[in-house]
Parts: structure tokens; C-alpha cells; sequence
């Protein structure tokens, strides 16, 4: 009968002379790109301009990258980094916050949506859906990397990551939250596709904080401190960080509601079922 996994994954994917291709960096690349496909199909059942996705994809990442190390440099190790200034641009030794990312990437769609005059809920409730998908896969990068993951326990699928030296079998919160994750994908694909709640402006990303960060406050119960100094708090960081996110998810799905729908104003709206007629 299972008792326990042991875990030992290399989180180096494979080596060509100085580089190195990580499991983490690849789930990112292919959360991306099926981000992108995810979108461009958005882009063209509303007949949407498909020339503004280069722009967009370039904000997203910028945004990602920037908001997630400025969020783990301002929420979690700031009396280290105030010191040590330099060290805020190594991205790659380490150290990226998905709350920092969530508000990096709504102030750069919002900056976006500006530019090319549509309301900043039209573009972010499209990129919410395949940012579940690229928010699972991270979390599997992170189970590549044997981090982020939770208590001891006696549960039958507890993880011991040998890599880190552990001895005992840990919750893998990493896969938990890649779950999660898959089924708010799921779920938004099924509201956007099947029920068009792309026409209620905030309904896609209200759904999203709720369930992301719902999910990531209860999940935090059972998941390592990520600093020493968290030991201690009634709740950590990353809870705190996630309150005021689901509270401002339930004031986004009340206003959708009430609101009756809106059909974007776009010449070229569903030109496959057009071409159909």
C-alpha cells in the first residue's frame, strides 16, 4: 500500500554547453504560447484586431516578470533587498510572488486597454482565463524545483523531497494548486465559450480572484512559511496578500450582475459564424 512518494526530480530539464533549459522556465514558455492561441482565438470571435496581440503578449510579460519580483522584493524580503539594491534585477536566483504578478499584470492591461481605447475589463477578463492554465503549470514547475510545498503529513500521497533533504512525507501544495488552478481554467473556458460571460464587463475576473485566491488562503493553512519571520502570524503573507483579492472579486461578480450585458462594438464580431450564414 503507498505510503509516501519519494521525490528526487532534477529540476534541470537538460544542459547544451552553458545553458540550461529548467522545468520551471519550459512551463512558463508553454503556459505562454497557449496563451497566446487562447487569446488570438478570443481576438477573432469578437473581430477583434489581431495586430494588437504582439503588444499585448509584450505587456503581459513585462508585467509578469516585473510585478512578481517587485512583489516578492516589497512583501517579503524588502529589509534584505533595501540593503542590497543591486540585487533586485537577479530574477534568475530566485524569488517571484503571484500576488505581486496579479497586480503587476491588471496596472499593465490596464495601460494597454488605454492605449488602444477599450475599457481595461475587456482585455483583462479574456487574459484571466489562460492565466489559470500558466498559473497551473508554474505550480508544477515549482514541484520541479521541489519548493513552495507543505506541512508534514501521514497522508498516503505526502511528498518526500530528498532533494531538500527531508526525511519525512510533506503535502505536495504544489500539485494542489496546480489542480485549482486547472479547474478555474476549465471553468472560465465553459463562461466564456459556452455561456458568453465575456458580454457581463468583470464577471471572468471576479470569478478568477474569488477562486484563485480563495483557494491559495486555505491552501496557505497547510503550506510551509516562505520566510522565518511568518512563523509567527496568525496568518501568513501570502493570506493577507489574498483577503482584500477575494473581497474585491465578490464587488466585481455583484456589479456584473447587475449590470445588464454589453456587446463590444468591433465591425468584424463573429466573423466564423458570419461566414457560416
Amino acid at each position: 500500500m503507498l505510503s509516501s512518494i519519494l521525490w528526487n526530480a532534477d529540476p534541470v530539464m537538460f544542459t547544451l554547453g552553458p545553458l540550461s533549459v529548467r522545468w520551471y522556465g519550459l512551463m512558463f514558455a508553454i503556459g505562454f504560447m497557449c496563451g497566446y492561441y487562447i487569446v488570438a482565438r478570443m481576438f477573432r470571435h469578437e473581430g477583434a484586431p489581431e495586430s494588437w496581440l504582439g503588444t499585448l503578449l509584450l505587456v503581459l510579460v513585462v508585467s509578469t516578470v516585473v510585478g512578481a519580483r517587485l512583489g516578492h522584493v516589497l512583501f517579503y524580503e524588502w529589509d534584505y533587498y533595501s540593503q542590497h539594491l543591486g540585487d533586485i534585477l537577479k530574477v534568475w536566483e530566485g524569488g517571484l510572488a503571484s500576488h505581486g504578478a496579479t497586480i503587476g499584470i491588471f496596472l499593465g492591461l490596464c495601460i494597454f486597454s488605454w492605449s488602444v481605447k477599450k475599457s481595461p475589463s475587456w482585455t483583462i477578463d479574456k487574459i484571466v482565463v489562460p492565466i489559470a492554465l500558466v498559473g497551473g503549470l508554474v505550480r508544477l514547475g515549482n514541484l520541479m524545483n521541489s519548493e513552495i510545498y507543505g506541512d508534514y503529513t501521514t497522508l498516503p500521497w505526502g511528498f518526500i523531497f530528498l532533494r531538500n533533504g527531508e526525511t519525512m512525507p510533506a503535502h505536495p501544495t504544489q500539485i494542489y494548486e496546480a489542480l485549482c488552478y486547472f479547474a478555474l481554467f476549465g471553468l472560465l473556458m465553459w463562461m466564456y465559450w459556452k455561456r458568453n460571460c465575456e458580454e457581463r464587463p468583470w464577471l471572468l475576473t471576479g470569478v478568477f480572484f474569488i477562486w484563485t485566491f480563495g483557494t491559495r488562503f486555505l491552501i496557505e493553512y497547510i503550506k510551509n512559511p516562505q520566510e522565518s519571520w511568518e512563523q509567527d502570524m496568525a496568518l501568513n503573507m501570502g493570506q493577507w496578500l489574498s483577503i482584500p483579492f477575494v473581497l474585491i472579486g465578490i464587488g466585481m461578480v455583484v456589479w456584473a450582475m447587475k449590470h445588464p450585458r454589453q456587446h463590444w462594438n468591433f465591425p468584424n464580431r463573429f466573423p466564423e459564424e458570419s461566414k457560416k450564414k
